[in-house]
């Protein structure tokens, strides 16, 4: 014997007496190279978002366009932990070794990150296809399914918003109204748009200088209140029989694991308990938690968020993720091609074309699926429809669309600690001061936003370039004043 003691295995590893035992568990790397890698395959994602998704051209896109490094996933404190590759990116971007190239024919993007003192470049590269938004690829060259046309059903282009297109002309606003969002769009200048309405009509629309009524924008997290509404829509056709049922994973199969433990509502309300080992350069391993991973890894999202550790009791502890989200995600379509339905087409079968919402678009991970977390498109009058929709109680043209009670469950908060519902947000915690405690909102990065405010009837719709400050004092000031003006 050489004298040295055997490694402690991070696993049990011992057989399993029942089932199939756990998933093969995800780990996280953490070393600098994976997070360099990591940060060029969200550069070459943002890009492909921009311009082939959103629709701007290279040199908006070029003023758009912030530097962001990933970062090691934090813990239950959800502080990132270890060292940051920011500073470097910094550099690289200031001296011309971050380089950005982009093909409109192939709609793709690819970013190499070039380091003399570091190795081999490092490159990363995206695509966008209708309806399937910016793919990443990172490493890889093409997807792994084939991101055939999708047939879509278009809103009636005559019939009034919000059940068609036809979007009547606002009045006028008011000086008080006109001041609020002159206001807000001076303070917040990546701002895209803001729409304000009610189930019948659009009271106030206005864009900025790349903002248009037709330009599909980032919503980011907003595209969590879109997956748990079709989780709703799914209850309510009996797909599910109870939001407190375990959640029926593909890969959780056996029945006395752990994962057994997490149910629907557990996922919607970010309290599944799911996160991963982080294996740092150093070689030493921390729990994290993920948050920007499915974003920045040409991975299977749906597969890694499955595969994440029980990492605390679920139902216990409010942790914000997106692998909760992204095994939903895997819930929905094992049950849609369990019916053998064409998966694509019945997710906005299901939801956004019924709503009319034409505009909007998820973005899919280099496996085909539809990220269940965040990275969805639409026009801003398009994301408007989901506020409608709640403000009438889960009822859509005259037919209920989500369960009796839904939009009570989905807009209240779990309990006191955190203003997080069911994949929307709260204001119990006087988050907006000048709005009711019972405000709630589908919320994304960069302050992406669709309020819904029922007692007044109102929905506002605002969308935000990503990584672009927003000044929320003067949006809850502008809302304010839509509430004295229009409510």
């Amino acid at each position: 014997m050489s004298g040295r003691l055997p490694v402690e295995p991070i696993f049990d590893q011992s057989q399993r007496l029942f089932g199939d035992g756990p998933p093969d568990p995800v780990v996280y790397d953490a070393s600098v190279r994976a997070l360099r890698q990591r940060t060029v395959n969200f550069a070459a994602k943002r890009y492909a978002d921009m311009m082939f998704v959103s629709g701007l051209d290279r040199a908006t896109a070029d003023r758009h366009f912030r530097p962001r490094a990933a970062l090691i996933p934090g813990g239950l404190s959800g502080r990132p932990v270890g060292p940051t590759v920011q500073d470097a990116l910094l550099a690289a971007y200031r001296d011309g070794r971050f380089a950005i190239e982009t093909d409109g024919v192939g709609r793709c993007v690819t970013v190499t990150w070039s380091d003399p003192a570091f190795g081999d470049p490092i490159k990363g590269s995206a695509i966008a296809r209708p309806g399937y938004g910016g793919i990443v690829l990172g490493e890889h060259h093409v997807p792994r399914f084939e991101p055939t046309a999708i047939s879509r059903e278009n809103a009636d282009a005559r019939r009034g918003w919000p059940i068609g297109g036809a979007v009547e002309k606002p009045p006028t606003a008011s000086p008080t109204m006109t001041a609020a969002l002159d206001a807000f769009f001076a303070s917040s200048p990546g701002t895209y748009g803001v729409l304000i309405g009610t189930p019948e009509r659009v009271l106030v629309e206005r864009y900025s200088e790349f903002g248009t009524a037709d330009r599909a924008t980032p919503s980011w997290s907003m595209t969590k209140a879109i997956t748990c509404t079709l989780l709703g829509r799914l209850l309510h056709e009996g797909w599910f029989h109870s939001m407190h049922d375990p959640a029926p994973a593909p890969l959780w199969r056996d029945p006395h694991g752990t994962h057994r433990l997490i149910t629907l509502d557990h996922l919607v309300r970010m309290r599944s308990g799911l996160g991963f080992p982080v294996r740092h350069g150093d070689g030493s391993t921390t729990l994290g938690f993920e948050n920007s991973a499915v974003y920045q890894d040409g991975t299977d999202a749906f597969e890694m968020a499955q595969r994440m550790i029980v990492a605390t009791i679920p139902g216990t502890v409010f942790r914000y993720v997106n692998s909760g989200m992204n095994a939903l995600g895997a819930v929905i379509r094992a049950q849609i091609e369990r019916r053998k339905l064409p998966y694509h087409q019945t997710v906005y079968g299901m939801f956004a074309d019924r709503l009319g919402m034409t505009s909007y678009q998820h973005s899919a991970d280099i496996a085909g699926n539809f990220i269940g977390s965040g990275a969805g498109f639409a026009t801003v009058r398009d994301y408007a429809k989901l506020g409608v929709l709640y403000l009438n109680d889960g009822v859509w043209n005259g037919e209920r669309f989500l369960p009796e009670g839904w939009v009570d469950y989905a807009t209240t908060a779990t309990h006191t600690g955190t203003s997080y519902a069911a994949c929307f947000r709260t204001n119990i915690d006087r988050r907006f001061p000048s709005l009711p405690p019972e405000t709630a909102w589908a919320a994304g990065a960069s302050d992406n936003r669709v309020f819904i405010l029922r007692r007044h009837r109102l929905t506002v719709a605002v969308t935000n370039e990503t990584d672009h400050p927003m000044d929320l004092a003067a949006l809850d000031r502008m809302i304010a004043t839509a509430i004295d003006t229009f409510a």
